[in-house]
């Protein structure tokens, strides 16, 4: 750093990086995007122009290399993160990547071997963010003793990810082939299930064991050259699963259930319930033993957690420890997410770490 300046980098501008890290960079004191490269020199040239970014190199080891970029955003789809974070360790420089944090568990691995290796540099995870205003209320209950024995859980996603209208999960033949729908791209990363295992580690901890069966209803779709090709990444999974906390869960996640849309996600105890459902995801409802309907938690207003990806990230370079996402959590939801693959390909059960 430079007169206390931290310079930051863009690998790949895409929508999230866009949308929150370029803002979010920009509003934290002493931060500076000097430079990005993207896909190719005429994207990374617009992106340039629009948020006013100084340099644009050819190709991300250029960016790398620079002597004067102290910290990396890594905004490119997964099959690029293992490469990208090696990298950028080795010419000493921070590190906030996209999730999911890789292909699969053994990139995930060597990530978090390598960061061991810089221990002065800052490797993070974008968090998952769907229930942060509703989490550290959530584990208050669970703490508190609210639900007694936890029991079980049940979660269900519909998803219309990559749709003009995400209400809209009958299933879709005709939609474009999107990086999700390829294992290539995206590894053993499945719709939002990633994003909503990592929410429920903050809860009750990894998974201890996993089965898991999954489909692909939708098997080609036209590609951005106006080919078809076929989709190797599943659009409805189910999975039930056991905690450490002794919990036992049943997931799905789905883009073919028609008319069921957005998530909920229920917690079931000795002495109560807690239920969640959204978007958006901004209440917690809880009912005891003998009550006969929900009524809304209270969250406090030191409770409700936003959005502060950025100002986490810049904080953590300048001393503060990391909170949301540590590469550790990622390899843990990497397993996971290996280990529903796994046990749909065997019809085995898969037991955690792997």
């Amino acid at each position: 750093m430079e007169n206390g300046i931290i310079r930051v980098g863009l690998i790949g501008a895409g929508a999230n990086t866009r949308l929150r890290h370029i803002p979010g960079l920009r509003e934290q004191e002493g931060v500076e995007i000097v430079a990005v490269a993207n896909r190719s020199r005429a994207s990374g040239e617009a992106i340039a122009s629009e948020y006013e970014i100084p340099t644009v190199y050819d190709n991300w080891m250029e960016l790398m290399e620079a002597d004067d970029i102290d910290a990396v955003c890594i905004g490119t789809w997964p099959n690029m993160h293992r490469t990208l974070v090696l990298s950028a360790l080795e010419n000493d420089k921070h590190v906030l990547t996209e999730a999911r944090m890789a292909m699969d568990a053994q990139e995930a691995h060597e990530m978090l071997d390598a960061s061991r290796q810089f221990p002065h540099l800052v490797t993070q995870i974008v968090p998952a963010p769907t229930t942060l205003q509703v989490d550290r209320t959530i584990q208050d209950l669970i703490a508190d003793g609210y639900l007694g024995q936890l029991l079980a859980l049940k979660l269900r996603v519909s998803d219309g990810h990559g749709r003009a209208d995400r209400s809209d999960t009958f299933m879709n033949t005709e939609g474009p082939l999107h990086w999700r729908h390829d294992r290539l791209l995206s590894g053993y990363n499945i719709m939002g299930m990633g994003i909503w295992y990592e929410t429920l580690m903050r809860y009750f901890g990894p998974a201890t064991k996993v089965m898991a069966m999954t489909r692909v209803f939708t098997n080609q779709r036209m590609n951005e050259n106006g080919v078809l090709q076929g989709v190797t990444v599943p659009d409805h999974v189910s999975v039930i699963c056991e905690f450490a906390a002794g919990v036992q869960a049943d997931l799905s996640w789905s883009t073919v259930t028609g008319l069921q849309t957005g998530a909920e996600l229920w917690i079931f105890g000795s002495d109560g319930t807690v239920k969640v459902q959204g978007p958006p995801f901004d209440k917690v409802s809880v009912g005891k033993n003998g009550d006969k309907e929900f009524k809304d938690h209270p969250i406090a207003d030191d409770k409700r957690g936003k959005w502060q990806v950025e100002e986490d990230f810049i904080n953590s370079i300048r001393g503060a420890p990391v909170t949301l996402t540590p590469f550790d959590v990622g390899v843990q939801y990497m397993e996971f997410t290996e280990a529903v693959t796994r046990s749909s390909q065997t019809g085995q059960m898969v037991y955690l770490p792997l």
